[in-house]
């Protein structure tokens, strides 16, 4: 059967539809964080939702949303260099990563005879061509990573990527699980420059090297202030063929992102953002008033960047992963609104 035929068939029986994609926010939709450009560090999440930014070399660059997008999208993830490396020591390196929570993964079968093929599919642009790589790290039992190089073949034009990974006898085997909790299962990483400590891998191939990122054809994308990198429509799923990619909405994304960030109010104003209140005066006494989030949380999360209590700021706040209790130690009258805060649970 051809892949045009298997796509077919699948699409018919149903089983390429409905929340098949691994990734969330795989369109780039959702960006809690801001939608302007950041720098990257090692290993932040510094604008879209769900996919980190890894800088460790000599040069920066910075990431953002974007709205040059290929058909059929309105938002990208877009990286510029900003302070150039042309030479990368062997330890350096720059990528993009999404990581997929450990017992969203179970389905898959890893540790058994059963585990399943994936099917990874993008669609990438960038100013600077040719060699780059994706990498498939598992992160439970033994620690597996899958190597594939692909090819940006003209600049500054979309290109859609399809990269089909396999199983090995290693994945097949017991050091192959996944544990079944809320840890990282797979990181799933766009490597854009590396040092010659990360170039041995094997292409097309799994490895218990964890330094096994790519090959030694990678592009060194950090070499110049004009490397720009853009990525969207991210789908990773079981099978052997990319299915079109699952348009989900801009809420069902943000509900998924709400697992792991959560920011109050979205836009950062707080204009209308009475989210507590209370007449309580007397000024002896503690009291807690509690905050419900719109989603259980992954992890019990930690509560940063607030600002503009009106009345005075909690002297405690409790976090659980579905709520925020705050505690006042000095009651006062109409103890009301944070123009913003934070609760991260990420991966």
């Amino acid at each position: 059967m051809s892949k045009a035929a298997e796509l077919a068939a699948l699409i018919g029986s149903g089983q390429a539809q409905g929340d098949r994609n691994l990734i969330i926010n795989g369109a780039m939709k959702v960006a809690q964080r801001g939608t302007s450009a950041v720098a990257a560090g090692a290993g932040t999440y510094p604008s879209i939702d769900r996919f980190k930014a890894w800088q460790g070399t000599d040069g920066a660059f910075t990431v953002e949303q974007s709205t040059t997008a290929p058909a059929g999208f309105t938002t990208s993830f877009k990286a510029q260099v900003t302070t150039a490396d042309t030479s990368l020591s062997a330890a350096q390196y720059a990528q993009l990563s999404h990581q997929i929570e450990a017992q969203n993964l179970q389905h898959l079968e890893y540790g058994t005879n059963g585990a399943k093929t994936l099917t990874l599919s993008f669609h990438v642009r960038s100013s600077k061509t040719g060699s780059y790589s994706i990498t498939l790290y598992k992160d439970d039992t033994t620690r597996y990573l899958f190597s594939k190089s692909y090819t940006i073949d003209s600049a500054n034009t979309w290109e859609k990527k399809t990269i089909t990974i396999t199983p090995d006898s290693n994945i097949k085997a017991s050091g192959g699980s996944i544990a079944n909790d809320n840890g990282i299962g797979f990181y799933v990483f766009w490597n854009l420059a590396a040092g010659t400590n990360f170039d041995d891998a094997t292409d097309n191939a799994w490895s218990s090297n964890t330094s096994h990122f790519n090959t030694n054809s990678q592009v060194n994308w950090m070499d110049n202030t004009s490397n720009n990198f853009y990525l969207t429509g991210v789908q990773l799923e079981v099978g052997e063929v990319a299915t079109p990619f699952e348009h989900r909405s801009f809420g069902d994304e943000l509900d998924k992102c709400h697992r792991y960030f959560y920011k109050r109010p979205a836009d950062g104003t707080g204009e209308d953002d009475l989210i507590i209140s209370s007449d309580y005066n007397n000024l002896t006494n503690n009291f807690y008033i509690s905050f419900f989030y719109p989603k259980e949380m992954r992890a019990r999360p930690t509560y940063g960047n607030a600002s503009g209590w009106v009345t005075q700021s909690p002297t405690n706040i409790n976090e659980g992963v579905r709520w925020t209790a705050f505690n006042f130690s000095n009651g006062g009258a109409y103890l009301d609104r944070s123009t913003t805060f934070e609760l991260s649970a990420e991966l």
